[in-house]
């Protein structure tokens, strides 16, 4: 069976929960009563405070819904941090029943106050359709605003938002010109993204050693998408010396955290003995792993696994599953297979194998 080890594309990772909110504020230097008592008499700066005190625990009781409720007090006196922070907690139901629309209109209020947080929240939320009808250029309005004020998250959907031409006309060299601000800010997904762009040559010229640099700059700090391709480079000696050893420690830190792509490649290490001892049983793990996913190369060659009864029991019906939820997929090698894998089966096994597949299909996410 040929394997190919496959890299990621540009990724754009928003993480939940939805937004960002107000930055911290600082342990406050008098007691919790002292500034409930500011708070109390309608300082909005005291009753940002005790929000953000009751939301983190500090000082008082956790308690989500009398956050809400000092926040509330502070944003309706116009403090923009305290309406972030309700934003947020509307847009995730934290202390407060899940209202988008609510959200926004607190988004919005802080953004037109100029916050930069504001304004990348409301970007991100106009970009999703979440609250307000989707509009990518009113998206790209408002990212624009919070990256021409430094901020990252803002830099770095703006670069991602150029590169795809969402929006805006497709131009990879403003892209890369935004993703790199934000990752000179130490912005991961912005780091490996870049090293996407010089891997490629998007935007810039290609040049391996860079796109390794950037990639560890974000592998670094945990981004799975940059330890996958890191793994891919020290797999093939692109732009670093080749060392199969440290690409499997990479792909495996991807894969740990659920990255499909990296499940996959870890997957053809351990069939091949590239870097680890060949273990077909650790291949099929790590292949089934992605392909849970939707990850149509790793169900074709698990399909291929089960056909040939390397790793696990030869099964044709379960080959027979996967090949087809491959190929359904796009995967033109499950799809040979398939049809090679049919001469071979009863009428019996292949109506079997299909209802199978129907039902498995239906459940699973849909990836290349």
């Amino acid at each position: 069976m040929k394997t190919v080890l496959q890299r990621a594309l540009l990724v754009l990772l928003v993480a939940f929960p939805i937004g960002s909110r107000a930055a911290e504020v600082p342990a406050p230097t008098v007691s919790t009563a002292a500034v409930r008592a500011k708070a109390e008499a309608g300082d909005a700066s005291a009753q940002f405070s005790l929000g953000f005190m009751y939301e983190d625990g500090k000082g008082v009781p956790k308690d989500e819904a009398e956050a809400v409720k000092w926040y509330r007090k502070a944003a309706d006196q116009g403090s923009a941090s305290a309406q972030i922070n309700l934003g947020f907690r509307y847009a995730n139901g934290q202390g407060v029943t899940k209202d988008e629309s609510e959200a926004v209109k607190w988004y919005r209020k802080a953004a037109d106050q100029g916050n930069a947080s504001a304004q990348f929240n409301l970007g991100f939320m106009y970009e999703d359709g979440k609250g307000v009808p989707k509009d990518e250029a009113e998206a790209v309005k408002w990212y624009r605003k919070a990256a021409d004020q430094g901020s990252a998250s803002a830099q770095f959907h703006l670069g991602f938002i150029y590169a795809n031409g969402q929006g805006v006309p497709k131009d990879e060299v403003e892209a890369v010109k935004w993703c790199r601000k934000a990752a000179d800010q130490g912005n991961a997904p912005a780091q490996s993204n870049l090293g996407v762009m010089y891997d490629k040559g998007q935007g810039v010229t290609k040049d391996d050693a860079e796109a390794v640099k950037w990639y560890r700059k974000a592998a670094d700090q945990g981004n799975a998408p940059a330890q996958s391709n890191l793994g891919f480079m020290s797999a093939e000696g692109k732009g670093v010396t080749k060392d199969e050893t440290e690409a499997v420690k990479w792909y495996r830190k991807a894969a740990d955290q659920g990255y499909a792509s990296a499940q996959f490649n870890l997957g053809n290490m351990y069939l091949h003995g590239r870097g680890v001892t060949k273990d077909e049983a650790e291949a099929v793990k790590w292949y089934r792993k992605a392909a849970d996913q939707g990850y149509a190369s790793a169900q074709s060659n698990l399909g291929a696994m089960y056909a040939e009864g390397r790793g696990l029991v030869k099964d044709p019906v379960q080959a027979h599953v996967w090949f087809n939820i491959a190929g359904a997929s796009g995967d033109e090698n499950a799809r040979k297979n398939l049809s090679l894998l049919e001469n071979g089966m009863t009428p019996e096994q292949k109506a079997e194998a299909t209802k199978l597949a129907r039902e498995l299909f239906e459940r699973l996410p849909r990836k290349k």
